[in-house]
């Protein structure tokens, strides 16, 4: 098993996963050493079992909040008792298998090598990505760039990477946002107006079908409109940060 870190962990925000979360779960382990799980008020009898689970391993934690807040509010939760047991770094990972747990080590690694900046995977899809999903992620994917004015996010939706954690918790601290479906997009963004680079690593993604125990959260109708919003909003803060954002590029460029 891998050594424990006492600086980096694997944070995993769970809702009603089904049983991909364990096999989820093991790889993670097998990979890193903490993993901490936050059941954000699943009621699928998920939590009970990673409970059990949590009882026999010591490098597994499971965190519970009492009912369904999203998954923004899921990694805050997770973020803030990481930052009080002293950890620094947070490798988020979702519960259901998409996510190449096998990469978690040359993630941290990259975070460790670069401790000031976000590590962001870059998701190379398989046959298995339905297409609308695809699609509608390049427009949000152009948004972000032009809301950081192309600042290095090569993927704003994926939700499989590294981030220092004190910046994120004191970003998060005073947005009332960010705390469901957003949570991914915002974070990025936002970090990158807050002067945090960006590195990019090539990730495989995976879509279970429902009959291989794939469950999807994900609604087009609602949750769109959650995106659109929370890009309105970004909009508004680009213009207000518009100098600010030249100038750092005209630096990074080494333009005048």
């Amino acid at each position: 098993m891998p050594a424990l870190s006492t600086t980096h962990l694997v944070l995993i925000p769970s809702y009603n996963p089904g049983p991909l979360v364990f096999r989820t779960l093991a790889a993670a382990r097998a990979c890193w050493a903490p993993v901490w799980v936050v059941v954000d008020g699943s009621n699928d009898g998920t939590a009970e079992q990673l409970a059990e689970l949590a009882s026999a391993d010591p490098a597994l934690r499971v965190l519970q909040l009492p009912r369904n807040q999203g998954k923004g509010a899921a990694v805050l939760h997770g973020l803030r008792c990481a930052a009080q047991a002293g950890f620094t770094h947070a490798l988020t990972l979702d519960s259901d298998g998409q996510h190449p747990a096998a990469m978690i080590p040359q993630f941290m690694a990259a975070s460790m090598a670069s401790p000031d900046a976000m590590i962001l995977g870059e998701p190379q899809f398989d046959s298995s990505a339905p297409s609308v999903r695809v699609k509608g992620r390049r427009i949000s994917n152009w948004w972000a760039n032009l809301e950081t004015l192309w600042a290095g996010i090569h993927d704003s939706l994926f939700g499989f990477r590294v981030y220092p954690i004190a910046p994120l918790i004191r970003l998060m601290r005073w947005q009332p946002w960010m705390r469901r479906f957003d949570f991914d997009v915002e974070a990025a963004v936002r970090l990158s107006w807050r002067g945090v680079p960006a590195i990019n690593i090539q990730a495989p993604v995976s879509y279970f079908r429902p009959e291989d125990g794939g469950i999807s959260h994900f609604r087009y109708g609602r949750d769109n409109v959650l995106l659109s919003w929370m890009h309105l909003r970004l909009f508004c803060g680009f213009v207000l940060r518009l100098p600010i954002l030249l100038a750092r590029r005209n630096r990074r460029t080494g333009h005048p």
